[in-house]
């Protein structure tokens, strides 16, 4: 019984742990929504401009960057393939 209290300590330590877990998945949940937003940007703009400077001409292949997903993780990585 004198170590009841070691329990206690450990549950409030889980506990925390567990909430900075949730924040930080959270935070980079958050950031990587927007580094997929900027992706896309990226993409539109560089397609645009490849179809501007040679409308007529044979293009180079459009470039599509895709997230990639492991696990039913966020996307951790990106992969750019040419359409």
């Amino acid at each position: 019984m004198k170590h009841v209290h070691l329990l206690t300590e450990a549950r409030e330590a889980y506990e925390d742990a567990m909430t900075t877990s949730r924040a930080l998945r959270n935070s980079l949940d958050a950031n990587d929504q927007t580094l997929c937003s900027l992706m896309t940007q990226m993409e539109q703009m560089i397609n645009a401009y490849l179809d501007a400077i040679a409308p007529e001409q044979k293009r180079p292949e459009r470039l599509k960057v895709e997230a990639t997903r492991t696990n039913g993780q966020s996307a951790g990585a990106a992969v750019r393939s040419f359409a």
